[in-house]
């Protein structure tokens, strides 16, 4: 009798594990898709900080070669007055010369208080080599206007042919140009960083599709676990409850994603809060993820609804990459199917979906996708063609897309198939409605 004791209790122990194991998955994916979410969240900070950065660069850039400007702009004119009365003695062209030696100073201030908070070494000794020119050519103007006013014009004349000037203008174009020169690099550099960035995003939000992908497949995986361990419960009342079980689990892991995503999305809001110029891009973001969010509810099925419309299978399936009528067309007849089959065909759709973003019409700009369908006989034909991209030939190992699509057509008890051609694929997908 001890015996058969300890037996029972080794069975019990063994169940209780069959029917954890699950729900250990299940945190496992959940810690998973929260990291990948956090990454996605520090890299839309990352990317509204690059741009906000490349914005600064834009102004400080500008606003350094218009104070450059002004100093080479002041010094021509005055130097324009300055020749221009030792030529005719014409008082008139001290007009020029006059204005250039007062507007000089302001513009020499100006750029000492753009770039001496955060300029480098270089860029200290370039301001301070344009002010010690441009003072050495305003003081070589100003005497010899000062030995014309004195009546020595020989000596002003010699002094003007003496290259000393030309020299001084000479360097000073240089040594500016060699400042307007670092700007402009800085401000490349900026512009590069935030391209990185942005390049960035596209990959990151579909490796979250795949993880929800993921999601659901666990999912699927733990209903048949679950239905493993219900087949080990000695009595109905054991059945049922491993049968609630793998129901809850589902149940926690949908509401755990839902969660996460409006944790996001709260996020995403909350970062471009009082910054009107990141708006554009937060608000793309913010439409990125309800589209994610809108696939993984309806793909994953509600069991509120008793049936659901292929078309919004199809159109949520494509939401998140948003194509246009030139690149997608998407038509067919009136579909209602049973809610059981929305899991099925909405992860073969996020199959097709992801390996034409990988590999197909949508891995490039000129790739085109039609899907269409007809509904005979209480049966569905659904045809998915790309047209202009390089088809990827099947391998002799069967891939994990493969054994899920040859997964599902078994669940909507229907047949799958793929013919690859020249231009791209064609899937034709046959399924009864009911």
């Amino acid at each position: 009798m001890a015996l058969e004791t300890e037996q029972q209790i080794f069975a019990r122990k063994r169940l209780g594990w069959r029917r954890t194991a699950p729900g250990m998955a299940s945190l496992a994916l959940f810690g998973l898709v929260a990291l990948s979410l956090l990454a996605a969240t520090f890299l839309i900070f990352s990317t509204v900080r690059a741009e906000r950065a490349e914005r600064v660069q834009v102004a400080q850039t500008r606003e350094v070669l218009e104070a450059l400007r002004e100093i080479t702009t002041a010094t021509l004119n005055a130097e324009t007055g300055q020749r221009g009365y030792i030529i005719t003695l014409d008082r008139r062209y001290l007009a020029p010369f006059q204005l250039g030696a007062a507007s000089y100073p302001t513009a020499m201030r100006r750029l000492h208080a753009l770039l001496d908070p955060a300029a480098d070494a270089r860029q200290r000794a370039l301001v301070a080599r344009v002010e010690k020119l441009a003072d050495a050519k305003f003081a070589e103007m100003a005497e010899t206007v000062s030995l014309v006013d004195d009546g020595r014009i020989v000596d002003a004349e010699a002094r003007l042919l003496s290259d000393e000037g030309q020299q001084l203008m000479t360097e000073l174009r240089a040594t500016a140009g060699e400042l307007e020169a670092i700007e402009a690099g800085q401000l490349r550099r900026a512009a590069s960083d935030t391209l990185r960035l942005e390049g960035r995003m596209a990959p990151l939000l579909a490796g979250l599709l795949l993880l929800i992908l993921g999601a659901l497949v666990l999912g699927l995986w733990q209903v048949v676990r679950g239905a493993r361990a219900e087949a080990l419960a000695a009595t109905a009342q054991d059945l049922s409850a491993a049968r609630d079980r793998a129901d809850l689990l589902a149940g926690e892991l949908n509401h755990r994603v839902k969660n996460l995503f409006a944790v996001v999305l709260a996020i995403v809001k909350m970062s471009g809060k009082g910054d009107p110029a990141a708006k554009p891009a937060i608000d793309k973001i913010a439409q990125r993820l309800h589209a994610l969010l809108r696939s993984h509810e309806v793909t994953q099925g509600d069991r509120t609804r008793p049936e659901i419309d292929l078309r919004e299978l199809v159109d949520t399936a494509l939401e998140p990459y948003r194509l246009d009528e030139s690149r997608g067309r998407i038509e067919g007849d009136p579909v209602m199917l049973r809610s059981h089959l929305a899991v099925p065909l909405g992860l073969v759709l996020h199959e097709l979906v992801t390996n034409a973003v990988k590999y197909g019409a949508l891995a490039n700009g000129d790739g085109k996708l039609a899907v269409s369908w007809r509904h005979e006989g209480g049966r569905v034909r659904l045809i998915w063609r790309e047209e202009g991209a390089k088809p990827v030939a099947p391998s002799g190992d069967e891939g994990f897309g493969s054994m899920l699509i040859g997964s599902s057509a078994k669940q909507i008890a229907g047949t799958i198939e793929r013919h690859f051609h020249p231009t791209g694929v064609e899937v034709t997908m046959d399924f009864p409605v009911k």
